[in-house]
């Protein structure tokens, strides 16, 4: 028996990089997969068909992650179309780099929003319906810089920080619910993010890494799966580092 057999998964920010590993991993296990994207509707549809072709069913739901209403619709919709939600991933998320002192409001407004606030909205929105469940899965994108910090991603490292806490905090408050609340930060993985990197950068950052390679989307997507499924049941508020030793 696959380890998602009769699960409804609902991954955030699905069309690119970690997130659509991890649909498609969930997929792979059985699990039925609904998925968030924001603006590429041709890159939603053509996951929406992998994913089908894998014998499970998709929807796809054009959502701004960081709107509390919006996300509040897109689980009610889910749940009328799948009519439970098993399994959420917190995976949307951007960057704007730039050093503190030159930093406008806007990037890290906007950062906090996309990658921290989204979290909580559909969080809170999967909270209830899992409760009454008892039972629920939560899984937060982090990240390593959430926990080191970086020159140059103050935002995105204070946004991923806070989805750390937000993960601790919110296993204990429902671990007596039956819902589970796990973080996974990932080192240096390659994305489209990290492709823009030049040569030298990247010796640098594999230099530093015990394995001696940069992490692939699924390596991650395993860990997500993991976490996922009912191998985890004894496992909440805990952060998974997938850095390949990084140092």
């Amino acid at each position: 028996m696959k380890l998602l057999q009769g699960k409804v998964a609902l991954v955030t920010g699905a069309t690119r990089g970690i997130g659509r590993a991890i649909a498609l991993k969930f997929a792979e296990n059985g699990a039925n997969v609904a998925f968030t994207y924001l603006s590429s509707s041709a890159a939603a549809e053509s996951l929406v068909a992998e994913i089908e072709a894998l014998g499970v069913k998709a929807v796809a739901y054009a959502s701004n992650a960081a709107d509390f209403d919006g996300a509040h619709q897109v689980v009610e919709q889910v749940l009328a179309e799948f009519g439970q939600i098993d399994i959420l991933v917190n995976n949307a998320g951007q960057t704007k780099d730039g050093l503190m002192m030159r930093m406008s409001e806007e990037q890290w407004d906007s950062i906090i929003n996309t990658n921290l606030k989204s979290a909580f909205n559909f969080t809170h929105a999967v909270t209830t319906p899992m409760a009454r469940k008892r039972s629920g899965s939560i899984i937060n994108i982090s990240s390593v810089v959430g926990t080191n910090g970086n020159a140059g991603q103050c935002n995105y490292s204070a946004s991923k920080a806070g989805l750390i806490g937000l993960t601790m905090s919110f296993a204990k408050e429902m671990g007596a619910r039956g819902i589970r609340c796990n973080a996974i930060a990932p080192g240096f993985i390659t994305t489209d993010m990290t492709d823009k990197l030049n040569d030298a950068t990247k010796e640098a950052i594999i230099s530093s890494v015990s394995l001696g390679r940069m992490g692939s989307v699924e390596d991650v997507a395993n860990v997500a799966l993991f976490l996922a499924s009912d191998m985890s049941s004894y496992i909440t508020g805990e952060t998974i580092k997938v850095t390949g030793g990084m140092r």
